[in-house]
C-alpha cells in the first residue's frame, strides 16, 4: 500500500466580498507527493493458462545393489559431486575372488587340453595321409578337438560371469552429478534391488505441473513457461514444455505437463513448489498498479492528471499480474498518462494539481 502523502493547499487568488455574496474564486492548487503519482507504462504481457507444480532433476538415477553381500566401505556422501564411473561403495567380494581364481585355473586347463587335442588331430591327419592309421582314428581325434573346444568355451564363460559379478561389487556413479541420497552404511547387508545411492544432475531441472483440460488448446510442446519458485522471491524463471500428458486426471480434470528448465549455476533444487503460466501469446499494453483503479462503480475508473488538472477516466481492464500487483488497461488510458494514487485519488475533478519536489517539502 502506497504511503499517503500530505496534501497541502497552496492559496491562489483572494476572496472578495460584495454586498450580496462572495465572488467566484479559482480552485486552489493541490500539492501531492511523487509517491502519489505514477506514469502509465507499456509493458510486455504474456497470456496463457496458469500452472502450478514442483521441480525435480531432469536426470536422476537410483543405484541399486545387483548382488547380495555386505557393504565394505562407502566413498561418497550426500551433496558430494561425483564423476561418471567414480566408485561410490564397495560390496564384499571375497567369495567371488576365490571363484575367480578357480575359474582362471579351469580356463588354463581347458586351453591346455584343447591345444593337445588339436596337435593330436594334426598328427592323425598326417599319419592318415601316409596310410599309417585308419580314418576312424582321425575322426576320433577330430571329436576330441570338438569336445575340448566346448570345455574351453564353458570355462571362459564361467570366468566372464564371475568377472561381471565382481564388477557389480564395485558401485559406481552412472554419470556426472551430485549425490542426493546415500542409503547404506559400511557393514549393512544388502540384496539385489536394495537402494544404495541416488545421483542427480543439477544442471537441468524439470517442472511437472498441471493445467485445466479446457485450456489445452493454448498448450503445445515447445511453448515457454514463466514461473516463480518459493524460496526465491522476486525472481522469475523460464523453461519450455517438452511433454503434454494425453490423458486428463478424471477427478481434477487437470492435464499434466512437463517443462525443461535450464539451471545455470545450479540455483534451483528439486522439491521446490513453483507457480506461473504458459506463455501462449505475448503483447504489449499499458499497465498500472492495481491500487490506482477504483472498481466500486459500474465501470472501473482512475484519477488522471491531464493538463495540470484532475479528471476521472473510465477504463477497461485486462490481465492482472498479481505478483507485480499491476493490471492491463485495454482502453481509457495510454502509455505516458499520469495517474494519481492513494489519498490523491480523493481530489475533486477539475482541481489543479502540482507534484511536489524535495525543495517544495523544505519550504
Amino acid at each position: 500500500m502506497l504511503a499517503l502523502a500530505t496534501l497541502t493547499i497552496l492559496g491562489v487568488g483572494a476572496c472578495k466580498k460584495t454586498d450580496t455574496s462572495a465572488a467566484a474564486t479559482t480552485p486552489a492548487t493541490m500539492l501531492v507527493g511523487p509517491e502519489n503519482v505514477t506514469v502509465v507504462q507499456a509493458q510486455q504481457i504474456r497470456t496463457g493458462p496458469a500452472i502450478s507444480g514442483s521441480l525435480s532433476p531432469e536426470k536422476s538415477a537410483t543405484i541399486r545393489a545387483e548382488m547380495s553381500g555386505s557393504v565394505v566401505q562407502t566413498y561418497a556422501e550426500a551433496g558430494q559431486r561425483v564423476r561418471a564411473g567414480q566408485q561410490l561403495a564397495q560390496l564384499d567380494a571375497s567369495v567371488l575372488r576365490d571363484q575367480q581364481i578357480s575359474a582362471r585355473g579351469a580356463v588354463t586347463t581347458a586351453q591346455s587340453a584343447y591345444d593337445i587335442a588339436q596337435r593330436e588331430l594334426n598328427r592323425a591327419v598326417t599319419l592318415e595321409k601316409a596310410g599309417a592309421i585308419a580314418e576312424r582314428d582321425v575322426e576320433q581325434a577330430r571329436n576330441a578337438v570338438i569336445a575340448s573346444r566346448g570345455q574351453l568355451a564353458t570355462a571362459r564363460a564361467q570366468l566372464a560371469n564371475i568377472n561381471k559379478q565382481l564388477d557389480k561389487a564395485s558401485v559406481q556413479a552412472p554419470f556426472d552429478g551430485v549425490v542426493s541420497v546415500r542409503s547404506v552404511n559400511a557393514g549393512d547387508v544388502v540384496s539385489p534391488g536394495t537402494a544404495l545411492y541416488t545421483v542427480v544432475d543439477p544442471g537441468s531441472m524439470q517442472l511437472e505441473a498441471s493445467v485445466p483440460a479446457d485450456a489445452l488448446a493454448d498448450v503445445r510442446v515447445g511453448m515457454p513457461v514463466d514461473f516463480t519458485v518459493n524460496g526465491y522471491p522476486n525472481r522469475h524463471f523460464t523453461g519450455r514444455i517438452i511433454r503434454v500428458n494425453p490423458i486428463a486426471d478424471p477427478t481434477t480434470r487437470q492435464v499434466k505437463i512437463l517443462a525443461s528448465i535450464p539451471n545455470v549455476g545450479n540455483t534451483l533444487v528439486g522439491g521446490l513448489f513453483a507457480e506461473g503460466r504458459v506463455s501462449s501469446e505475448a503483447h504489449t499494453a499499458p499497465m498500472v498498479p492495481i491500487a490506482a483503479v477504483d472498481e466500486r462503480g459500474l465501470r472501473p475508473s482512475v484519477v488522471r492528471l491531464k493538463n495540470g488538472k484532475v479528471e476521472k477516466a473510465e477504463v477497461a481492464l485486462g490481465i492482472r499480474d498479481q505478483a507485480a500487483e499491476t493490471v492491463e488497461i485495454t482502453s481509457g488510458l495510454a502509455a505516458g498518462d499520469t495517474v494519481l494514487l492513494g489519498a490523491a485519488r480523493g481530489i475533486s475533478p477539475g482541481t489543479p494539481v502540482k507534484v511536489s519536489t524535495p525543495n517544495d517539502v523544505r519550504k
